[in-house]
């Protein structure tokens, strides 16, 4: 029975993290999951959010905009749409703009093409904000 199992991270970016974890918590589209070692293998999609992995007594946080997680083999790999290291995030900025784009959302009706844009930038600040709230 494995202890560890290896999390990949990768945004269109670059390789965000290659690491050895003992346990993982994600966003995923219709509910908060958790995976440990030699978990059933199984894809699905991300919802913005925090995810959260550990490796020892250490614990770690990146704000995850979206994308789509798959387990096979003791390895999750995650497709993010865009991550950030919740160390890298500066949480005043980050409530900044979460409330600008809060702002931004109340101005456009529902139906309006600008709305889905709106909706998926004030997403990503809050979890951007929810990641560096873990830190602090």
């Amino acid at each position: 029975m494995a202890t560890s199992f290896r999390l990949r991270i990768v945004s269109p970016e670059r390789l965000l993290l290659d690491e050895e974890v003992e346990e993982v918590t994600a966003p995923g589209a219709a509910g908060e999951f958790g995976v440990l070692p030699d978990h059933i293998t199984f894809l699905t999609a991300l919802a913005p959010g925090r995810l959260i992995y550990r490796q020892g007594s250490q614990r770690h946080v990146v704000a995850i905009f979206g994308g789509y997680a798959e387990v096979v083999d003791n390895v999750m790999t995650v497709l993010a749409d865009g991550a950030e290291p919740a160390h890298s995030i500066d949480l005043e900025t980050a409530r900044r703009a979460q409330q600008e784009a809060e702002g931004t959302l109340a101005t456009l009706d529902v139906a309006a093409p600008e709305y889905v844009i709106a909706r998926r930038a004030l997403d990503q600040q809050t979890a951007r904000v929810a990641a560096a709230a873990e830190k602090a």
